[in-house]
């Protein structure tokens, strides 16, 4: 039976393949080639352990603030799988999902792709039928092997490089950040804004003779109260308001983004005015997310120690609040300690969340983590996200915060959780 509807189409295509992951550009280079995808415009691609749905949302917001039409590719989604397609920044439905689906499907004529392959596939499909200024992609996992690999940038994003997904990228920021560097391309821009890259990364981009531009020395920003100041080599200095996204990693994903622009000036002029109106309107749910009310709650979905670091200077630094509370859910196959060692500063009481699938880990596995990690704080253990974030309302204070993080799957059953509370006729 021929799928019809997104839904089915989106069950068809996680059979497709028997391994969730399958690094490697085969499969997706040679169905690429029977679509002829290209796009005619330019593309960034961008990678990074974390940092990057940030830059990319950045750049998208420019780029339509100047007034180009852009076609925007993320993963994962938090809610509706049309999130990681949007063009001009506006979710492509689910009709023109299901036929993008439906032409990769003809083309690949039983060539085994994985979701993320098949999504990727569909992604530029529709956007090559658009006449688009410019393309941003977000890549899946590390950068070499990766789906969006196939598609040549013409100018590439690294924003940082930490341990993560050892399992497919090595277990060393050397080894993950030779990965990462895969997406630089001879001849064209690799803009890397990670302030410590491993060597590997700077030895990748001048074997290859890639254009490397490096935070600190070609381009960078500093923290002017409440302004910032974003600087490059060549003697450009401009000063501007903070980012509609919260936190201080977000000022070197900001500069990151100016920077893979300035280098496109030439096919993709941006006025600084414009960058002003982007940074003001971007937004990105889940990363450091603050929702109005009582107490206080916040999204953020820092799933490794390096984004839990980042979480925890934020919270530092957003203000007082009479204790903290988190609703912490993650995977079993990240590293749970080094992500609770980070923010057991922070945390006051722990409402541990068991995540569903088999990658999910149970609360009980989160409880002994903790332990391991040498955190003191009380910590209850709950069946669901849903349970963990109820009794962490009825736990705290009007004073208090609450925090939910460790995956995006734990910020989504949140955001649905929240979502359905809210009374009709205020979705």
């Amino acid at each position: 039976m021929t799928p019809r509807s997104l839904d089915e189409w989106l069950r068809f295509v996680e059979r497709q393949h028997p391994q969730a992951i399958a690094l490697g550009l085969e499969r997706v280079s040679e169905v690429r080639a029977r679509l002829g995808l290209a796009f005619g415009c330019p593309l960034i691609t961008v990678t990074g352990t974390n940092g990057k749905g940030s830059t990319c949302a950045m750049l998208e917001a420019i780029l339509r603030a100047a007034g180009w039409r852009t076609g925007l590719y993320t993963s994962p989604h938090l809610l509706r799988y049309n999130e990681r397609v949007r063009i001009d920044g506006v979710e492509v439905d689910d009709r023109a999902l299901a036929e993008a689906f439906a032409a990769v499907e003809a083309a690949r004529a039983g060539i085994p792709l994985t979701y993320f392959e098949f999504g990727t596939l569909a992604a530029a499909w529709l956007f090559a039928r658009e006449r688009l200024d410019a393309v941003v992609l977000e890549v899946g996992l590390g950068g070499r092997l990766d789906a969006v690999n196939v598609f040549d940038p013409d100018c590439a994003v690294l924003t940082s490089v930490g341990i993560d997904h050892v399992e497919h990228l090595g277990a060393t920021r050397e080894e993950i950040g030779r990965e990462k560097a895969g997406i630089f391309r001879a001849g064209r821009p690799a803009v890397v804004s990670d302030p410590n890259p491993p060597k590997n990364v700077l030895e990748a981009a001048r074997a290859l003779g890639a254009r490397l531009l490096l935070l600190g020395r070609d381009f960078g920003y500093r923290e002017e109260g409440a302004q910032w100041l974003y600087w490059e080599a060549e003697g450009r200095r401009v000063t501007l308001a903070h980012p509609a996204l919260r936190g201080a990693a977000q000022l070197r994903n900001a500069a990151a983004a100016i920077a893979a622009l300035g280098t496109l000036r030439d096919r993709l002029p941006v006025e600084m005015g414009a960058v002003r109106r982007g940074l003001a309107a971007v937004s990105l749910p889940g990363r450091f997310q603050v929702l109005p009310g009582s107490p206080r709650l916040i999204l953020d979905v820092a799933h490794n120690p390096q984004a839990a670091e980042a979480l925890a200077e934020n919270l530092a630094a957003s203000g007082a609040a009479a204790g903290t509370l988190a609703v912490f859910g993650m995977l079993r196959d990240k590293d749970i300690r080094g992500v609770a060692r980070a923010l057991a500063p922070c945390i006051a009481r722990w409402h541990l969340a068991s995540l569903p699938g088999p990658r999910g880990a149970d609360a009980s596995r989160l409880a002994r983590a903790l332990a391991q990690a040498g955190v003191r704080a009380s910590a209850t253990e709950h069946a669901s996200v849903a349970a963990a974030l109820a009794a962490a309302r009825g736990d705290a204070g009007d004073d208090d915060r609450i925090v939910v993080f460790g995956s995006f799957l734990t910020v989504a059953a949140a955001m649905a959780e929240l979502r359905a509370a809210q009374p009709a006729g205020n979705g």
